[in-house]
């Protein structure tokens, strides 16, 4: 009997031992697990990571909230460039932010309108000139130097290469904004005189531009947009317009 007794206490306890390592070795296994992940993402050499330090953008511009009596023509164009620093978070390199400086140039093209950008009126006018002699093509420009911030997300921040993607704002300042006229003709549109003729005034133009943008594309290059969520004009110089813009992103460094 005492043999039937101890034979049966040492078989429970194996169960139990058998049972407590059932539930103790996969718990351990899981920790060892994170553990090791968290080790190797934070061994990630960053050091040499591809921070895309230059943006440089080319895009189709316009206009939202534009009349239509505004006679625009052609592909008008956004010419950016940028320079950015890149801060990876500790946490996680897939994200980060970048800030930087830059240009950011917008030109909107128009056929046989005059834009009185110097003339001594309350707002901004764009007459249509057909039906007399008028230039047979003109260009408005506006140049920026822009301050963008990004959040910035990377498949593979150590090569570059794969998904990015970004979105952020940008504030900018009004540098510049002139016309530029060429070949003077008659309502015919018979050339009177090749020349040009640029003028310079932003007396009508908001100076200060906030805008929102995104970014989207792999490795090196990506489709951008930006929005102006100000007014091109200032208060009472004409229509409320607000840029736009859509294009290629080349990145690199």
């Amino acid at each position: 009997m005492k043999i039937h007794l101890s034979t049966r206490n040492l078989n429970m306890k194996k169960i139990l031992a058998f049972s407590f390592c059932l539930i103790l070795v996969p718990g351990l296994l899981i920790a060892q697990k994170k553990t090791t992940e968290k080790k190797q993402q934070q061994m990630i050499d960053l050091s040499n990571r591809a921070n895309d330090h230059i943006l440089l953008q080319l895009g189709y511009t316009n206009w939202t909230g534009k009349p239509d009596s505004l006679m625009t023509n052609g592909l008008s164009k956004s010419i950016n460039a940028y320079f950015m620093f890149d801060f990876p978070f500790k946490t996680n390199p897939n994200l980060s932010i970048a800030v930087g400086a830059g240009i950011a140039s917008d030109h909107i093209l128009f056929s046989n309108t005059y834009i009185g950008i110097k003339d001594l009126t309350s707002d901004l006018r764009f007459t249509n000139m057909s039906d007399t002699n008028h230039y047979k093509k003109t260009k408005l420009a506006t140049n920026y130097l822009e301050a963008p911030v990004e959040f910035r997300y990377s498949a593979h921040p150590v090569t570059g290469k794969g998904l990015k993607a970004a979105i952020g704002v940008k504030v900018g300042l009004l540098v510049n904004a002139h016309t530029r006229n060429t070949k003077y003709a008659d309502r015919n549109n018979n050339t009177i005189n090749d020349y040009t003729l640029k003028e310079t005034d932003k007396r009508f133009f908001n100076t200060t531009r906030i805008s929102g943008m995104a970014r989207i594309g792999l490795g090196h290059i990506s489709i951008f947009g930006s929005y102006a969520f100000t007014p091109l004009l200032k208060d009472g110089s004409g229509p409320e317009m607000r840029p736009f813009s859509i294009g290629i992103t080349l990145s690199g460094l």
